[in-house]
């Protein structure tokens, strides 16, 4: 793919040269006489690489620098420099140019200079666009839920996105809460640092403290070089530590002391290292129970349990069951180039029977494996056989429902107006009768414009 350059130099014989030559090799060249005119041409056109002389009359090539970080843009610039003033090059590599170029300007040189920087420069574009593709994922709005006790969860969750708290999440596995930890991130002023997620269960003991703090070489038998720790690689954005329940007695002391003190120190190291990272824990285990065990020390859990927010299992959530199978079954479908787009009637009733212990992961798993399976554009009850099984009492018969697939929306007004039927309008035996709470059932009622025809009294 041809690269844009904006070629800037305040010689118009230098800039036809290197529009020429670049033109050749059939890269996209645009030339600006002045650094002002360079950037009043990037807000209209904007460009890969930038390929600037160093001194110029008025902006030099430090300030086309400069101006660019300021704005939060991104791209490679080549600097071009008289053999007198490379110290001045040199200098300005040092603040982030990619690299310098010596006049006269030989055409090997520049050619091999541009190719390199246009790696960068794409490297650049797929960090950004995996960037912008993840602030779309874990926006707020993007978080799939119709419950009145998620949407309260997303609004506390927005609320501790602003602060630089530690934030503790706690819920049964699978229930979301790494999703709730990167959206807490990604809608925060730490969003263009790293977001580093570990599982405390997964690391052995005898190795937590390394992968948390790093090492000096020599700090242990195979510490063959030094190495830096999750904590330093996740400056200034967040580290997510999931299951802290099972976090090693021995390291939690440890941990305590980077929350008082924001310093690290490696393992075999003298010198303690500032660090600038947010805390975000998860916990599947009863907390307080833990503390009151012995195995869990207390001053670290208060320290940890600043914010807490508590994500209700699938369960309990049941209005959320649908809209997030039908959204694994557009994923999964796109995934695997699958004919299925819709759930059939009677596996609707299925996956909203089932009591889903794994919660969101169990659901994504189960239909992951029933778009696999499926043979047509309906995923059936055939298709969920032997995976589920009906595990409440819930409506099953009298239900005047088609046999064939209807959409999300249908299915659920359908649901709800059957429901008033049978109860004679009443809101409350109508609730009843499909298993939901009362208030569940008005908040759908309002949101299918559905009215009692008689009061509750």
């Amino acid at each position: 793919m041809a690269m844009d350059i904006l070629v800037v130099d305040d010689e118009p014989l230098q800039r036809d040269i290197m529009k020429m030559i670049l033109e050749e090799e059939g890269y996209r060249v645009e030339t600006a006489a002045s650094g002002a005119e360079a950037l009043a041409h990037m807000k209209k056109n904007p460009t890969d690489l930038i390929l600037t002389d160093l001194k110029m009359q008025g902006m030099d090539g430090l300030e086309i620098m400069e101006s660019l970080r300021e704005e939060g843009i991104a791209l490679p610039v080549l600097i071009v420099t008289a053999h007198g003033t490379i110290d001045s090059a040199i200098d300005a590599v040092r603040k982030g140019a990619f690299d310098y170029l010596t006049k006269p300007l030989e055409k090997t040189r520049l050619l091999l200079a541009v190719s390199k920087a246009c790696e960068q420069a794409s490297i650049l574009k797929e960090n950004a666009r995996l960037r912008q593709e993840l602030f779309g994922r874990f926006r707020f709005e993007g978080i799939i839920a119709t419950s009145p006790s998620m949407h309260q969860i997303i609004r506390l969750l927005m609320k501790v996105a602003e602060s630089s708290s530690t934030v503790m999440l706690l819920g049964e596995s699978g229930s979301g809460k790494e999703l709730a930890a990167r959206a807490i991130h990604y809608n925060s002023s730490r969003c263009h640092f790293p977001f580093t997620a570990v599982n405390c269960a997964a690391i052995p003991e005898t190795l937590f403290e390394s992968e948390l703090f790093g090492h000096e070489q020599g700090a242990f038998t195979g510490a063959v070089g030094r190495r830096t720790g999750l904590l330093e690689e996740s400056e200034g954005g967040t580290l997510f530590l999931d299951e802290i329940g099972d976090l090693p007695l021995a390291m939690q002391p440890k941990l305590l002391r980077v929350l008082q003190d924001h310093e690290v120190r490696r393992v075999g190291g003298k010198d303690s290292i500032r660090v600038d990272v947010r805390i975000i824990s998860a916990s599947n285990k009863d907390l307080e129970q833990e503390v009151a065990k012995g195995t869990f020390r207390e001053d670290l859990y208060y320290r940890l349990n600043v914010l807490t927010i508590e994500l209700p299992p699938l369960r309990d959530r049941r209005e959320d069951i649908l809209p997030l199978a039908e959204h694994y079954l557009k994923k999964f479908a796109t995934e695997f180039g699958r004919p299925v787009r819709s759930i059939s009637t009677e596996a609707m009733r299925l996956l909203t029977e089932h009591s889903w212990p794994g919660n969101i992961r169990q659901l994504a798993a189960v239909i992951e494996r029933a778009v696999l399976l499926s043979e047509g554009p309906v995923l059936t009850l055939e298709d969920l056989s032997g995976r589920l099984q009906p595990q409440r009492k819930v409506p099953a018969k009298g239900w005047n429902l088609p046999e064939e697939g209807l959409n999300l929306e249908s299915f659920e007004k359908e649901m709800i107006r059957q429901a008033l039927d049978k109860s004679g309008g009443m809101a409350t035996r109508a609730a009843k009768l499909l298993n939901m709470s009362y208030k569940t059932f008005l908040y759908r009622m309002e949101k299918f414009g559905l009215k009692s025809e008689q009061g509750d009294g």
